[in-house]
């Protein structure tokens, strides 16, 4: 139970629903319980005087959440007030009178504090453009211009009636390019004209011109024809309906009529450029994020990438799938959500709870499918806890090790029949928690996915997953941190935690850890690796030629062995917790060479030689009188340049060539030798 004296309100909602007392005392340690039967009717005085004598409350509804944060604001209450469901999540259930231990463990886990969100404001003056090919167009401009500043812009449009009034610009056109966001819409227009103020029977259009520019806040298209933009329905200010589906019209209009004003857009993640693994030197790396992000927020920006905040839609699977930890969720931030999964497992356990199913779930899709599972059928069994998170995508490894950790038996993913958002993302991480949890003796296929619209077919799927081994002791750790090093420390805890815990574990492609392999005897310890490593994985020694290795920094982008100039650099994921224990390891190491002339360290001595040995008397620039030039080479930058100046001579001179022989010089020498030049 986090905080101190904190009182916990539970009601039965009119015997709809047992409570198990013990249950909750048991979880909810040094917590205050206070249990009602109609506390949102007949006994609102009882939460009243609540209000006057508690700091902290946690209120077992969020059906009368906006009732009791009505009498709260009315008593000026400032204390803490959170809200848990305990009533679809666990009373209304066929195991009802089992999932005592799962109330409590809910209830503390909503008190677990979430920090603030921070917000990105789009401001939009209500200029419109309404893009189509028919009437549809012109009648949803009609409709919408009484609210916003409307341009019509018919694609290829047919015979167009004209309008009595020419109140709204009505021009013709085709969008070839669009870029932007509510309020900062840029688009390109091709064929663009305007019509004939002559026009009869029909819109008669003037020359046609292609490249025109135009600039609005919000684009609405009942074109038909192809989105302008990836994942459209997910662009603020893009509002986009088939023209033949009237249903669909209306809804389009009734939402853009309010798309005026200042808008605050959630900053869903976060970008930390100095961590990105993207690109060194023009060589690409990883390029995880840019591959998932549906919309097209994120795009390469020199050695990193850039996240343009206007247009992320939110799903979080950059976040999910960064090896570095570059980009990280914010909504919450993950340690904050481990956090609340830590206190809903360790409370459930303490409760006496047994096998717990951790399920994951969103607020849009997730809880409606669970009121409608609770209200229609058996509810959820009494093991399965569920946690909502803002967009399923945004779940790494991270959340799946910390569960696996903390005690849970099994982990369920609850996802759309038809996904909101590609879950490559997500079933990768699904992949690597399935690897890691049954490679360390907690069990094969531990976590997974379940796809579905029924609450029925959710039932199923629960009452389907067999009853798993949890690690040795669960875990009690702190989730603290973000990105790379809480990533880290869950997979570590995990390790700790697990009933078989090996020293390796080979992991599938992809995965954010691993080792490199060198080719030694290729390797000409020219340290290009070194400079390209994002996350210092690689390293030096300033002191003699050395290629070092740390594996547990290692991210697997690729850009070592893409900038390697040998090409003896290759990849392998794998978490090899010895090698994370080791520390730095040497990959290769060689005497450098000391200068001849100053006795200064520099270079590889093998390699120095070698070129010595190529160039010896066999290359005119160090041959004959020239002999005397291969010592430059066994001398420092420093001596080197000295020789040079002081010896005056330039070390990239090379002989003259003989002149050229025409046939005015053959004819002369013959002429010459008293020959006939001509025979």
């Amino acid at each position: 139970m986090t905080g101190t004296a904190r009182t916990l309100m539970v009601c039965s909602c009119e015997d709809t629903m047992p409570l198990d007392g013990e249950a909750l005392a048991r979880g909810c340690k040094g917590g205050e319980i206070r249990t009602a039967r109609h506390l949102c009717r007949t006994q609102t005085e009882i939460f009243t005087k609540l209000l006057g004598e508690r700091d902290a409350i946690t209120v077992g509804c969020t059906q009368e959440a906006p009732l009791f944060e009505e009498i709260a604001a009315d008593l000026d209450y400032a204390g803490d007030l959170v809200f848990a469901n305990i009533r679809e999540t666990g009373g209304w259930a066929r195991e009802a009178k089992s999932a005592g231990p799962k109330m409590a463990a809910l209830l503390a886990a909503a008190a677990e504090p979430m920090p603030p969100a921070s917000f990105t404001t789009l401001e939009s003056k209500g200029v419109a453009l309404v893009y189509g090919h028919d009437e549809v167009a012109l009648s949803v401009g009609q409709r919408l211009a009484e609210h916003l500043d409307v341009t019509i812009l018919l694609s290829r449009p047919g015979e167009i009636t004209p309008p009595r009034l020419s109140d709204i610009p009505v021009l013709k056109g085709t969008i070839v390019a669009a870029t932007g966001w509510l309020g900062a819409f840029d688009l390109t227009v091709n064929d663009y004209a305007a019509p004939s103020p002559s026009s009869r029977s029909k819109l008669v259009f003037g020359e046609a011109r292609n490249g025109a520019n135009s600039q609005c806040d919000i684009v609405i298209d009942v074109s038909g024809g192809a989105p302008l933009f990836p994942a459209g329905d997910l662009r603020a200010g893009y509002l986009r309906a088939d023209p033949r589906d009237k249903a669909a019209v209306e809804h389009l209009i009734g939402e853009a009529g309010h798309l005026v004003g200042e808008f605050d857009k959630p900053a869903y993640v976060r970008l930390n450029q100095d961590l990105c693994a993207h690109s060194r030197s023009s060589k690409i790396g990883c390029t995880r994020c840019l591959e998932l992000c549906p919309t097209g927020a994120i795009t390469p920006a020199g050695d990193h990438v850039a996240i343009s905040a206007e247009i992320c839609a939110g799903c979080g699977a950059c976040a999910a799938v960064c090896p570095t930890g570059a980009v990280t969720y914010a909504l919450p931030p993950t340690d904050a959500l481990l956090r609340r999964l830590r206190t809903l497992l360790t409370t459930y356990a303490e409760a006496g709870g047994r096998e717990a199913v951790l399920l994951l779930h969103d607020g849009e899709h997730g809880e409606a499918l669970i009121d409608a599972l609770a209200r229609f059928g058996d509810g959820l069994p009494a093991r399965v806890l569920p946690l909502r998170v803002n967009e399923i995508t945004q779940i790494g490894l991270e959340t799946h090790a910390a569960a696996l950790a903390f005690g849970a038996s099994a982990i369920r993913v609850l996802g759309r029949a038809k996904p909101k958002h590609d879950l490559s993302g997500l079933t990768r991480n699904l992949d690597y928690a399935n690897a890691l949890a049954g490679a360390l003796g907690y069990g094969e296929g531990r976590a997974g996915l379940i796809e579905t619209d029924d609450p029925d077919q959710l039932a199923q799927a629960l009452a389907r997953i067999a009853s798993g081994t949890t690690g040795t002791t669960p875990a009690r750790f702190r989730p603290m941190g973000d990105g790379r090093p809480l990533l880290r420390q869950t997979i570590g805890e995990l390790h700790a935690a697990a009933p078989t815990p090996i020293a390796a574990v080979a992991m599938p492609p992809l995965a954010p850890f691993g080792t490199i392999h060198v080719d030694s005897e290729g390797c000409t310890l020219c340290l290009a690796c070194v400079s390209a490593c994002p996350v210092q994985a690689l390293s030096d020694n300033p002191d003699r030629p050395t290629l070092a290795f740390q594996e547990d920094l290692c991210v697997q982008c690729g850009l070592c062995a893409a900038t390697c100039p040998e090409k003896v650099i290759t990849l392998e994921p794998r978490i090899d917790f010895d090698a994370w224990a080791g520390g730095k390891r040497v990959l290769k190491q060689e005497e450098p060479f000391h200068c001849i002339n100053c006795a200064k360290p520099f270079g590889v001595r093998s390699t120095i030689e070698k070129i010595v040995a190529k160039l010896e008397n066999k290359h005119w620039m160090f041959s004959g009188d020239a002999a005397k030039r291969i010592s430059v080479i066994r001398m420092c930058e420093d001596c080197r340049v000295e020789v040079v100046v002081n010896e005056s001579f330039d070390p990239h001179l090379s002989p003259q060539r003989p002149p050229v022989r025409t046939t005015d010089d053959y004819l002369r020498e013959r002429a010459e030798r008293g020959e006939d030049p001509l025979q």
